[in-house]
């Protein structure tokens, strides 16, 4: 049986009072007026949560009640709520953010921070934080270049709701205060044991691209390694040296800045593979250091994949354009994304966070890798 509406004594805080007398809106829209330029439109008057009120036959209570938030809304029964959002939309009603944040004591926004915007693989974390955002009634701000005092400032003002902490440096982790809700993405476990971290499988990842080389007769390996010290780089360098040394190969590598793009790639792929002794197969950090490979290895003259394997990690769109299409290790970016969303709004309810084992990550066979037997030169 549905619940009854609740008592609308005494009322919580309702939208401040317009200007205009209350109720709804009746006939057509007033017309609007101009500046005093003569050139600038007016602005309309807007409906009010009285507005809303009035036409849907309810207290202003149940309305600010509808429009308070999952928990508050349950209170209201099905066929009340909906009939309240239906005058809502039909009166182009929006409820007041500060009001909501007045009443909740929150922003209903979270900060997503990566150390950088630009990189493909964030916007696929990014495109998996909005969408579980959205389930949850979350906006998402988005910030790069962010340092420990940044951090530590956005923790403490009321702005953000909670944070999402993606692939961090060590540089840039400072003491976040005890109270302030975050989430570690892609980053060490052992950060912060106090916090929910959601990881990747990246070390199975890289293992599986050493050995799908190995698997093609390949015995000279050259690693094009990422020079950041964010976790999730130290993982990957340390699993390809495991699975190299495992399987007796013989190794030439070379340190590459990711934020300095493919420019940056190029340039250390043209050193690695400029020699008389060049390895005929590399593994790259990311797809971008891997499409810089692709240019060096052309403007040398080398084919892929008759003269040269190469392989990528992120799995990133550019990775199915790049002639021949790049072999890579995908990372799922979207679920990593919204598995730190799930586990943020559970912090947000002071609901405990359930641990979720590494997410899993795969190889993804395409053209750029070929048997050694069949290389030319």
């Amino acid at each position: 049986m549905p619940a009854p509406d609740p008592d609308p004594r005494p009322e919580p805080p309702a939208d401040p009072p317009s200007d205009s007398p209350a109720g709804p809106p009746s006939g057509p829209a007033p017309a609007q007026g101009e500046s005093a330029s003569g050139t600038w439109p007016a602005p309309v008057r807007k409906p009010t949560g009285r507005d809303v009120a009035r036409l849907a036959g309810v207290s202003q209570a149940t309305v600010s009640l509808v429009f308070s938030g999952p928990e508050a809304g349950r209170r209201v029964s099905d066929a009340t709520r909906e009939r309240v959002r239906e005058a809502a939309r039909s009166l182009g009603y929006r409820p007041q953010a500060a009001g909501r944040q007045l009443r909740l004591g929150r922003s209903g926004m979270i900060l997503l921070a990566v150390p950088n915007i630009l990189g493909p693989f964030f916007g696929r974390v990014l495109e998996g934080v909005h969408e579980e955002a959205g389930r949850h009634g979350l906006a998402v701000v988005v910030s790069s270049g962010w340092g420990s005092a940044t951090l530590a400032d956005a923790a403490t003002t009321s702005r953000f709701d909670g944070l999402l902490i993606c692939s961090p440096d060590d540089s840039q982790l400072g003491e976040l205060p005890s109270d302030t809700p975050a989430v570690f993405l892609d980053a060490d476990p052992g950060t912060d044991r106090a916090r929910p971290t959601v990881e990747l499988d990246v070390a199975g990842g890289m293992r599986a691209a050493v050995e799908h080389l190995a698997g093609l007769g390949h015995r000279r390996i050259g690693r094009l390694r990422s020079t950041h010290s964010a976790y999730t780089f130290r993982v990957r360098q340390a699993a390809f040296e495991q699975a190299a040394e495992a399987l007796g190969l013989e190794v030439v590598e070379l340190g590459v800045s990711l934020n300095e793009g493919q420019p940056a790639a190029r340039s250390a792929a043209r050193r690695l593979l400029e020699g008389p002794d060049r390895p005929h197969a590399v593994i790259c950090d990311d797809d971008v250091v891997a499409s810089g490979v692709y240019q060096a290895a052309a403007e040398l003259g080398l084919r892929v994949p008759g003269d040269l394997s190469v392989v990528g990690i992120d799995n990133i769109p550019v990775a199915e354009l790049l002639t021949p299409p790049l072999t890579t290790v995908d990372l799922p970016g979207e679920e990593l994304g919204r598995a730190g969303v799930a586990a943020l709004a559970d912090l947000l309810r002071g609901e405990p966070v359930v641990p979720v084992a590494p997410l899993a990550t795969s190889l993804v066979l395409r053209s750029s890798t070929a048997s050694a037997t069949l290389r030319v030169g």
